[in-house]
């Protein structure tokens, strides 16, 4: 089988100690990192619409740092002063550190768990601890959150969509002329198809991550050759250096 060009549909890693420089030497392969999808903010106008006001929360709930930049840009644009009351929770350290950017973190009320969950223990603790404040949920319109959580402990919050997924288009003159494309959700799938509604899979190996992804290459009449996670390979690069290791050998 013959490979020659990959396109990895994320941005580029920011490290070079990625795994997929080490499978494009050792393959003698091009990996290309093209996103299919990107986020783009709602403008304080389309927020608005939505009915909710940041001035009558208390506290936020974050699960994303897409979220968080999205918060304080609205927050910005329609000049609302945060007070320093205001209190935030994370569903992760990582995710929480991240409100350095915009705040002096030091001098907050910042309260995280440890599984990048809402259902954390650690979370759900301090968000029944602060029961009476009133909880903005910033979230994007395609949101993979489980609600249910909240609404069984009976926390007071409120939903407000702050970004979107769309599709991430392809120009005119772009080359699309890959042998493998790996694909990381649903999303991904639609865009390959609103910007190539002719598209013949015939020998393009099509990989994904996760059984929704999995799901949506299937729906679209494609057929999908590389899945992760799987017994043998845990992640997507392990998939598709299992991929490239047993059809190159076929050479």
């Amino acid at each position: 089988m013959k490979i020659k060009k990959i396109l990895v549909s994320q941005p580029k890693p920011s490290s070079d100690k990625s795994p997929y420089f080490d499978i494009a030497q050792k393959y003698n392969v091009e990996i290309v990192f093209r996103p299919f999808i990107k986020v783009e903010g709602l403008s304080s106008r389309e927020f608005r619409q939505q009915k909710v006001s940041i001035h009558d929360f208390s506290a936020v709930i974050f699960t994303a740092r897409t979220a968080i930049d999205h918060y304080f840009r609205l927050c910005e644009e329609m000049r609302y002063n945060i007070p320093d009351t205001m209190k935030y929770f994370c569903t992760s350290e990582a995710i929480a550190l991240y409100l350095q950017k915009y705040i002096i973190y030091r001098k907050r009320k910042i309260f995280f768990g440890t599984s990048g969950k809402l259902d954390d223990p650690d979370l759900l603790k301090a968000l029944n601890k602060h029961g009476k404040e009133k909880f903005l949920f910033p979230i994007s319109d395609v949101h993979k959150d489980n609600l249910s959580v909240l609404d069984d402990n009976k926390i007071d919050y409120t939903k407000a969509v702050m970004y979107r997924t769309v599709s991430n288009d392809f120009g005119p003159d772009e080359k699309f002329d890959y042998d493998v494309i790996l694909f990381f959700s649903p999303a991904g799938i639609n865009s390959l198809l609103k910007n190539f509604p002719d598209f013949n899979q015939e020998k393009v190996a099509i990989g994904c991550l996760g059984a929704a992804t999995a799901q949506a290459v299937t729906d679209a009449g494609l057929r999908l050759d590389i899945q992760a996670p799987s017994p043998k390979a845990p992640s997507m690069t392990a998939a598709l250096d299992l991929f490239l290791k047993e059809n190159l050998d076929k050479e």
